[in-house]
């Protein structure tokens, strides 16, 4: 079992920046890879970016290359989002996730642990 808590969001004006933390509970953490999701209003939850257990290989989506970061740190049970040059097409609740199944990294159902989200909002 894994527990999932973001922080960090916020509200931030275009071309800023931002941190998001995802802290997680239970031994196993540094043996899932984790994903970050997010979800704007009317849309449905989309892949944002996701790291190995190892934290060596990562992968975004197309619409965050570039701007965004995702790391870990095994030892404090920690997987980060570095978020910059914000646009305001980035708003959205943001999810991280553990992933427990064998299916794609940027499918939701491959997520088996999710946190409760937190809202970024960017504005023009």
């Amino acid at each position: 079992q894994v527990q999932l808590v973001e922080s960090g969001g916020g509200l931030v004006q275009a071309g800023g920046s931002l941190r998001l933390s995802c802290a997680a509970s239970g031994r196993t953490f540094s043996s899932y890879p984790m994903g970050w999701f997010r979800q704007a209003p009317g849309l449905e939850r989309e892949f944002v970016a996701q790291i190995s257990a190892s934290g060596v290989i990562t992968n975004y989506a197309e619409s965050v290359k570039g701007r965004f970061t995702i790391s870990r740190d095994n030892a404090r049970n920690t997987v980060s989002l570095q978020m910059n040059s914000l646009k305001p097409e980035d708003t959205a609740v943001y999810y991280c996730a553990a992933k427990t199944g064998f299916g794609s990294n940027r499918m939701e159902s491959s997520y088996g642990y999710w946190g409760q989200g937190t809202q970024v909002t960017v504005s023009s």
